[in-house]
């Protein structure tokens, strides 16, 4: 692709997935949120990220965090070019590592940005074996657990009926859904559901159900199947229309993202 954007995953390695972009001006992203872990570092230039709270303006040398199920982006700053990797991570592999999700979102310290280019660039490496590759991660992962602290324990998890309705829209993401059967099944109006869903989520719930559609549709994707039907079993009305929602969350056509090894 012109942006220089490259995907990685092994077989051997099935709880890990890497991604590249050498120029990052034409990579936009909705806001969107991944199902496992995803680290990232800046390599080069500077860029928005938007944490699931707040906008942060970010330059090479930041490691950005992200914890399942966040809403996030990162974007281009005007037309500065910009560059990056990120790690995508499955969170039950890494709970075995007596992994959690992080309190931090970002971090400028020296040590772990270069400990997480060398881990980007071992596992990448086409010559290395995939032992060494599972090894390099579990110690990198448990560098990383002693380095920054755990999330607090969700106590309270805000509006127990705005949870009922994204319980719901995940569970049914594959469906032909209206924004009135959520809120029937949520025991919520349609427009107060609107309200808090996007206060409490950063997300209308038609763009957490988008979300939700694309994380599934990538899931299959990854196994290679064909995007036609993977289009059509996410709940997509068209392969085009698949087409467009993956482009908006992962800023790269199902294809190319089919196509990585």
């Amino acid at each position: 692709m012109s942006n220089g954007s490259t995907f990685w995953r092994d077989p051997a390695l099935p709880f890990i997935e890497a991604r590249g972009v050498a120029d990052g001006r034409k990579v936009c992203y909705s806001r969107h949120s991944h199902e496992g872990f995803s680290i990232g570092a800046i390599t080069a230039g500077r860029s928005t990220y938007f944490d699931g709270q707040r906008w942060h303006e970010v330059e090479a040398g930041t490691v950005v965090m992200m914890n399942p199920g966040v809403v996030h982006a990162c974007n281009p700053i005007a037309d500065q070019p910009w560059s990056y990797l990120m790690l995508y991570v499955d969170m039950p592999w890494l709970r075995a590592q007596g992994f959690e999700p992080l309190g931090q979102t970002l971090s400028t310290a020296p040590q772990l940005y270069r400990s997480l280019l060398a881990l980007y660039e071992g596992l990448t490496d086409s010559l290395a074996a995939s032992d060494d590759k599972c090894l390099a991660a579990e110690r990198f992962f448990g560098q990383l657990r002693e380095q920054i602290q755990a999330a607090p324990s969700a106590t309270a998890q805000g509006n127990e009926r705005v949870q009922r309705a994204a319980d719901y829209i995940r569970q049914h993401c594959t469906e032909p859904l209206k924004l009135e059967d959520i809120g029937e099944a949520a025991g919520l109006s349609t427009s107060y559901l609107t309200r808090a869903f996007k206060q409490h989520f950063g997300l209308t719930p038609h763009g957490y159900l988008l979300d939700q559609r694309v994380r599934y549709a990538r899931a299959q994707l990854r196994q290679g199947r064909l995007i036609a039907e993977v289009a059509h079993e996410a709940g997509f009305a068209d392969q085009a229309h698949l087409q467009r929602a993956f482009k908006q969350h992962l800023a790269a056509t199902p294809g190319h993202y089919r196509s990585a090894h």
